[in-house]
């Protein structure tokens, strides 16, 4: 009896990372950093819970209080990130995601607009 592992290996000619994989439900996969849920009977993209973490810590080094940068390379550091971001994710849903961390980092901005108006 051949196995899946078999036939990718010999077929395929592909070599398998056992510790690597698993047969497991689309909604417990994170591939490529990406995720899945089934909306309106299809299955869809959508960036992984870890993913989205991840980026919050990005953005949370970059709107760091005591980080001595000036306003206009804060800025252009955050948008790169971002644009990198969503372009990567852009073919998976998450408006409503990226609408709370927009309200995250505009709070955060605001923060440090705010210690630097008080430190001048």
């Amino acid at each position: 009896m051949h196995t899946v592992t078999d036939w990718i290996e010999r077929k395929l000619g592909l070599k398998v990372n056992m510790t690597k994989t698993k047969v497991t439900k689309p909604v417990k996969l994170k591939y490529l950093g990406f995720g899945f849920v089934k909306m309106n009977g299809r299955w869809e993209a959508r960036s992984h819970k870890d993913s989205i973490a991840n980026f919050k810590r990005k953005l949370k080094r970059l709107t760091n209080r005591s980080w001595p940068v000036t306003m206009d390379e804060r800025i252009q550091r955050l948008n790169w990130v971002i644009r990198g971001w969503i372009n990567y994710f852009r073919i998976g849903r998450m408006k409503k995601q990226l609408e709370k961390i927009d309200e995250h980092l505009r709070t955060r901005m605001r923060i440090v607009v705010w210690k630097q108006w008080k430190t001048n």
